[in-house]
């Protein structure tokens, strides 16, 4: 099974970018389909981005977070990444990666069958 481990939560001003990393251990990120979810205070955990496991079926992102923020991977560091950018407060929560055997992302957190620990992300002026 494979482990993920999320770095590089923060504290950050509103309209500032932060990137969120999540390191695959176990086996190859290129094997695994991969999403990201956060859970705002007070709120269910949702869905922000997924990606596919082999890129041929792209990146798939909440719609209102589309344009804002960008999910990719890095094979030779066998890492996935989110990238964020003009965040707002709303923004604000814990965020977490996540990975399923097959191909295919999807933005609904119980197809996934491995998650990381989370990392908080805030945003505040």
């Amino acid at each position: 099974q494979v482990q993920l481990v999320e770095s590089g939560g923060g504290l950050v001003r509103p309209g500032e970018s932060l990137r969120l990393s999540c390191a695959f251990s176990g086996l190859p990120v290129d094997r695994y389909a991969g999403g990201w979810f956060r859970q705002a205070p007070g709120k269910e955990r949702e869905a922000v981005a997924c990606i596919s496991a082999d890129d041929g079926e792209g990146a798939f992102y909440e719609k209102s977070l589309e344009g804002r923020f960008t999910v990719s991977r890095d094979m030779a560091e066998n890492t996935m990444y989110l990238q964020m950018s003009s965040l707002k407060s709303e923004d604000t929560g814990i965020y977490y990666c996540a990975a399923r055997s097959g191909q295919l992302c999807s933005m609904k957190e119980e197809l996934y069958d491995s998650w990381g620990q989370g990392t908080q992300v805030t945003v505040s002026s």
